[in-house]
């Protein structure tokens, strides 16, 4: 394929958050891949690997009208054989927060990332800022392997009222999502205190929490780039970080401060 080719890999269950990622793609290449792959190998026992959304169909429209010129959707067996040579995730940002949350999931991330990196040889890659474990941890991998490519981060993209965009907010009942609606909330008040000039991650955290009080909060995690803990907010190099379940879901968001 000559020219760029921008590469958009998803599981599927395709909404607006993975059409920005693609119009980005189109923008600024001359060819763009979507992959549509529901990866096993970073599903924990007991999640929903079974469960999660597929909607082939609607999915392949929703490209062919954004203009994507391949869409490859493989099966497991042509990703993954036996005895294969494997790569792990860092010791320290693959296995902290969601990480220690989900242990080994960052392992299949970047084991099934590198694969297709290897089978669609994109100029640039575009990973949605929601998911800022994962990007940083691509964008190291990319590093660390001197890959020839650009780890492109996009900005996360929300429902009018707030929520982040994300495939398994189908499984919210209308009361949870209500309920769930806290986590952006919480997030706008960090925020806006951090501009009224509140620093402290200890302050900012309380009052997070305070505003998520009905829902389950696994972890608020005020991180520099790198994801190490900070004591104070620095502008231009912190990014506050939510996990937490919301009945049976579970939700992650975040502000890049």
């Amino acid at each position: 394929m000559r020219g760029s080719v921008g590469f958009v890999p998803t599981m599927g269950a395709l909404h607006q958050g993975h059409l920005t990622l693609i119009r980005r793609a189109r923008e600024e290449n001359d060819h763009v891949i979507v992959s549509i792959f529901v990866n096993p190998t970073q599903f924990l026992p007991g999640e929903d690997l079974e469960k999660y959304p597929r909607k082939e169909e609607a999915d392949r429209k929703i490209c062919e009208l954004a203009g994507v010129d391949v869409l490859f959707m493989p099966d497991i067996a042509a990703i993954y054989g036996e005895d294969e040579v494997t790569l792990k995730a860092p010791r320290y940002l693959g296995y902290i927060l969601e990480g220690h949350r989900r242990p080994g999931h960052f392992d299949g991330v970047v084991q099934v990332v590198m694969k297709l990196f290897g089978l669609t040889r994109p100029a640039r890659a575009y990973f949605g800022k929601k998911d800022a474990q994962q990007l940083r941890i691509l964008q190291k991998m990319a590093e660390d392997f001197f890959l020839p490519l650009a780890i492109v981060p996009v900005e996360t993209v929300r429902e009018e009222d707030g929520l982040a965009l994300s495939s398994r907010n189908v499984y919210l009942s209308p009361e949870e999502r209500r309920r769930a609606l806290s986590i952006s909330r919480a997030l706008k008040r960090a925020s806006r205190l951090v501009m009224a000039g509140t620093l402290e991650s200890e302050a900012i955290e309380k009052e997070m929490r305070a505003i998520m009080a009905d829902i389950d909060v696994e972890y608020v995690a005020i991180v520099d780039r790198d994801f190490r803990p900070l004591e104070k907010v620095e502008l231009k190099k912190t990014i506050i970080l939510v996990a937490a379940r919301v009945g049976k879901t579970r939700l992650i968001d975040n502000l890049w401060l």
